[in-house]
């Protein structure tokens, strides 16, 4: 539990002030609620906004968004800038192990009518087809020579070998493929946990959803996107698999080394760190952008495999079902971005760890489909409650053009299998006409809604804090888990 005292901005804005712990380059600002924060001062995580604060060449704040919650180093829900050329430093704990967990939304031409007496079939089918659980294999199998293109060319990979279109490559965050990857800078037992996992979920968080709209916000935007209420959505949250845990892992044993080299001073080792232009961040940054472009095309090769089951279920092709995709983002990634710091354009390297990248109408690295709108930013629910589509906004400026990521924790994984029933809770999400499938029964219990925050305080923050806009609400028919 945390004794920090917060300074009121406003209703949704929260200070720890600079001062509160020497050696603090900027003060803290966490976006929540009176509501909110009873649960955010219920572990460590602002004590970690003040140490994140201690990073050279930190950028105006450190930032939390209302879904933070304690983790490796940076707070899960952190997000924090440094100048590169005022010795900014790049730290893998500001990513987090999973690097490029991050979470796509498709859209279907199907309404919840059409589907709600296959809704058993369609989970038990997309349950067969999409692999799920801790260390799965996929059919998607790679040579060491192909695995290191996937690296390179992340989702473009996938679509050359018939697993998506070019159109879902636009509609992708860097047309999921990040420059600068290097696969020289990724190890061989790296290599070695990636290979046989292209196309596969992964276990605890991570999960494939049926979802149905049930609530507009911005009637304007969802005709743009092509969006009504009672449409069948799909969203899939999964990330690097072992591969990226390995690639952070690498990384943590040089950096702790960087800390007395370059004389760097930070309360907790957890957040070793180098100077962005030094040669260990280089070689980090180099492996990271690999594992992002395997997540993302990890994500569509788990799209594919979902249209493949959607056309098993309704005997139709996956284009007469209208299942294009909306949007997919990352929420665990370090970024070289540009900005105007007190009139003067500026390299920074902006951390997102459980945060979504939130870009404003009229950015030059969006799509023009998405130029008048802003980027949709997608945040998943928690199997129980709803899940959200939003946009970026000019505002976000103030938070590096970021955004929430999700519910957030509030019990951990061990908390929860002690203090929830798995008869008592399939009973309640059935109840919701929810039907859940996992490879692990332990999965259902840590993962809990009871385990998380609910999303829908977490979003009304983020909204009326204008970093993001609310355009439409989905609930869960159908869960696939780990």
């Amino acid at each position: 539990m945390s004794s920090i005292q917060l300074e009121k901005i406003d209703d949704f804005r929260w200070r720890i002030p600079k001062s509160y712990k020497p050696g603090m380059r900027v003060p803290g600002i966490i976006y929540a609620d009176e509501k909110l924060l009873k649960d955010i001062y219920q572990d460590k995580a602002l004590e970690q906004v003040a140490n994140v604060a201690f990073l050279p060449g930190i950028v105006n704040a450190s930032l939390a968004m209302p879904d933070i919650h304690w983790g490796y180093g940076f707070p899960i829900g952190g997000v924090a800038a440094t100048d590169i050329e005022e010795g900014g430093v790049v730290s893998p704990g500001g990513v987090g192990f999973d690097i490029n967990c991050g979470v796509r939304l498709l859209r279907t031409n199907l309404q919840f009518e059409d589907i709600k007496d296959k809704i058993k079939d369609l989970v038990y089918t997309l349950f067969s087809d999409v692999p799920a659980g801790v260390g799965s294999k996929g059919d998607i199998r790679v040579g060491n020579k192909e695995e290191k293109e996937i690296l390179v060319k992340g989702s473009k990979w996938a679509v050359a070998k018939g697993y998506g279109t070019q159109d879902d490559l636009e509609c992708t965050e860097e047309n999921g493929a990040i420059t600068g990857a290097d696969p020289d800078a990724v190890s061989d037992r790296a290599y070695e946990r990636g290979k046989a996992q292209s196309g596969t979920l992964g276990s605890g968080n991570h999960f494939l959803e049926v979802q149905v709209i049930d609530q507009l916000y911005d009637a304007k935007i969802c005709d743009e996107f092509g969006l009504n209420l009672g449409q069948v959505m799909v969203m899939i949250h999964s990330g690097s698999r072992g591969l990226g845990y390995q690639v952070c892992e690498d990384s943590l044993r040089t950096m702790v080394n960087c800390l007395h080299k370059y004389n760097i001073n930070v309360p907790d080792r957890q957040l070793a760190c180098a100077p962005v232009n030094s040669p260990e961040a280089q070689n980090y940054l180099n492996a990271m952008r690999c594992a992002a472009n395997y997540a993302w095309a990890n994500r569509q090769c788990l799209m594919h495999l979902t249209r493949l089951a959607f056309e098993k279920v309704f005997c139709m092709g996956w284009e007469k079902l209208g299942m294009s995709l909306i949007y997919d983002v990352a929420h665990n990634i370090a970024k070289i971005e540009t900005y105007n710091i007190n009139g003067k354009e500026k390299k920074l390297c902006v951390h997102r760890k459980g945060a979504t990248r939130a870009f404003p109408p009229g950015h030059p690295a969006l799509p023009d489909r998405y130029k008048r709108t802003g980027q949709p930013v997608i945040i998943p629910g928690d199997m129980g409650r709803n899940s959200y589509l939003l946009v970026g906004t000019e505002k976000a400026v103030e938070t590096f053009y970021s955004t929430c990521h999700g519910a957030g924790r509030v019990k951990s994984r061990t908390a929860a299998t002690k203090s929830i029933n798995l008869n008592t809770l399939l009973k309640e999400l059935e109840s919701k006409g929810i039907i859940v499938k996992a490879s692990g029964r332990g999965t259902i219990v840590e993962e809990a809604p009871q385990a998380y925050k609910d999303v829908n305080d977490v979003v009304n923050v983020v909204h009326n804090a204008g970093i993001s806009k609310r355009v439409c609400r989905m609930r869960p028919v159908g869960v696939i888990k780990g």
